[in-house]
């Protein structure tokens, strides 16, 4: 007995074929732990809600002359404060998260006693970083955010 396969069943073969080996992917994707699914903020639902005080703080750096800068040095990141403002009254914490893997991802107090201060290299490790600064001068709240690739 012969079997014959006409052009119509030779597509639909085709068609699963395709989506057999389009969902071995699918399942190595879903099942591996290679493969991380993690959500940038845990909470992030909730951080959603706070998003307008965000939206706030940041209109107030952009008011300023000189807002705080950063860059990527020799020594690692390098956080200079405004000129015109007394450092010693500024609090507040730096953010850094690196968007590739959140174990690498830590907090920096800002202490700052000049008007620069030096994130080493310790913590470090070159590639996109994103950094959000945090930070309150004379009651009033700032905030920065900026990708920096280190």
């Amino acid at each position: 007995m012969r079997i014959k396969i006409n052009w119509g069943t030779g597509i639909v073969i085709a068609m699963l074929l395709f989506m057999a080996f389009i969902l071995q992917y699918v399942y190595k994707a879903v099942t591996n732990d290679k493969y991380n699914h993690e959500l940038v903020s845990e909470d992030y639902y909730k951080d959603e809600l706070y998003y307008q005080q965000e939206i706030d703080k940041v209109n107030n750096g952009n008011q300023l002359k000189d807002n705080i800068r950063i860059e990527a040095g020799k020594d690692g990141f390098v956080i200079t404060f405004p000129k015109e403002m007394d450092v010693s009254k500024i609090t507040g914490t730096a953010y850094f998260q690196r968007p590739s893997n959140k174990d690498l991802d830590f907090e920096q107090k800002l202490s700052p006693t000049i008007s620069q201060l030096v994130i080493k290299h310790a913590n470090l490790v070159s590639g996109k970083w994103n950094v959000k600064i945090d930070w309150k001068y004379n009651d009033k709240e700032y905030l920065l955010k900026e990708a920096i690739f280190y």
